[in-house]
């Protein structure tokens, strides 16, 4: 008994140290993040600056050529001044990466790479023109992916009606989508490079889902499962170590309370491992014509920096989500009470809380489903389905609120535009 209290303690210590790490790490990216969001912006300015300057200087030479009759015949009448690399006027990045990376790059009037009336452009192509998004061509009408779920990856356009938020919406990055025209309604920063926190889940639900053929099949939570969600302070449904679960329960699990024990099991039930059903997560990203801009690294939603999309991306997924019938059950859910097991006798019941606390408050509509997420380098985060009196159905995804509340009140005030 000594010698196995002895060997969990150390496990115990060891789980002390590897959390304490962790929490260093965390504290590092925090402070680079703060320290690049000041020196980047500041050195945007300063580039730009000296890029005026230059232009300046070289129109005032020139001027002072012309005048003195020097280089008739070959003279200057303008200045290409979108044509170097250095961040000229014109040509500055809308946003900038912490690891150097562009983002963004060159978009003329800051509409996040959207130009109103020709559609949504990602890279060289041009949604609505008949060009590719991906994989996926729009402009032809209807594509279906290997699920048979119908695929809208490509079908979502910006049109002259196009707007940003208001100040009543804090996330930095959002969009407003009407699924059945396709039309962007309201966007910001809408494809640029955001951290999906537990958002994530959405499409852990949806590749799992596709690939379940028994709600009622078991699985047994490992220690494996229990140690990595206390290693990464995850938050769960509460399932124990040795608690044999329904797949159902897994399902519920992921989404209501965001447990990362559920997902990892889902996971592990689905594929083997977490790391195989990693590859089914990005394969289904591929599929969704998402792979270019999108990447997936965990099932949970734990920050990496090669775990990332866009709001863009993740009304898609979401989308793609609520077009399956039980995906669209399990994130509509408000409560749900998990299967007794000998561990919890009367089950646990979870709760979606985005749902029970927007559902009191005017949209406008009725927000039918959503999932929510936070990390520290996402901030507050949430996507959602809503239904407005006519049946309308829209989609809002958002990034980077101050606050869980101020996150749930965003949504609020951009469906109450057009749902109101």
């Amino acid at each position: 008994m000594e010698e196995q209290f002895d060997e969990e303690g150390m496990r115990r210590v060891q789980w002390a140290k590897r959390k304490e790490q962790m929490q260093r790490e965390k504290y590092k990216q925090m402070v680079m993040r703060k320290i690049m969001r000041v020196a980047v912006p500041i050195a945007v300015v300063l580039l730009a600056g000296l890029a005026a300057v230059g232009i300046n200087s070289h129109r005032k030479k020139a001027g002072e050529r012309k005048e003195a009759g020097e280089g008739q015949g070959t003279e200057m009448t303008g200045t290409a001044e979108h044509t170097d690399s250095a961040g000229t006027p014109g040509d500055i990045p809308g946003s900038l990466q912490a690891d150097g990376e562009d983002k963004e790059v060159g978009v003329p009037d800051g509409t996040d790479g959207f130009s109103a009336g020709d559609g949504p452009k990602d890279g060289n192509a041009v949604a609505g023109s008949g060009d590719s998004y991906g994989d996926v061509t729009v402009g032809e009408g209807e594509k279906t992916g290997k699920s048979g779920i119908l695929i809208t990856a490509g079908t979502y356009k910006a049109t002259d009606r196009t707007t940003s938020p208001g100040e009543d919406v804090a996330s930095k990055y959002a969009i407003l989508v009407e699924i059945d025209s396709g039309n962007i309604l309201l966007r910001r920063e809408a494809k640029s490079r955001m951290y999906p926190a537990s958002m994530t889940k959405v499409l852990t639900l949806l590749v799992a889902v596709e690939n379940i053929d028994n709600l009622d099949d078991t699985f047994t939570i490992t220690g494996e499962i229990t140690d990595y969600c206390y290693v990464n302070d995850c938050s769960t449904a509460g399932f124990e170590k040795g608690e044999t679960v329904t797949v159902r329960d897994l399902l519920y699990g992921t989404i209501l309370p965001s447990g990362a024990d559920a997902a990892v099991g889902l996971a592990t039930y689905v594929a083997g491992s977490q790391e195989a059903f990693m590859k089914m997560m990005n394969d289904k990203l591929e599929e969704l014509g998402l792979s270019e801009s999108a990447h997936f690294t965990n099932c949970v939603g734990i920050y990496d920096d090669n775990h990332y999309c866009s709001v863009y991306d993740m009304a898609i997924i979401m989308d793609n989500a609520v077009n399956n019938e039980l995906c669209r059950k399990v994130l509509s859910a408000h409560t749900y009470t998990t299967s007794a097991t000998e561990q919890h006798p009367e089950g646990i019941t979870i709760s979606n809380w985005f749902l029970r606390r927007i559902e009191d408050k005017d949209a406008g509509g009725e927000v039918v489903a959503g999932k929510t997420g936070y990390v520290l380098q996402s901030g507050n985060c949430a996507v959602s389905y809503g239904v407005d009196k006519e049946g309308k159905r829209y989609i809002c995804a958002t990034a980077d609120a101050y606050s869980g509340w101020k996150c749930i009140y965003d949504h609020v005030n951009m469906y109450k535009k057009y749902m109101g």
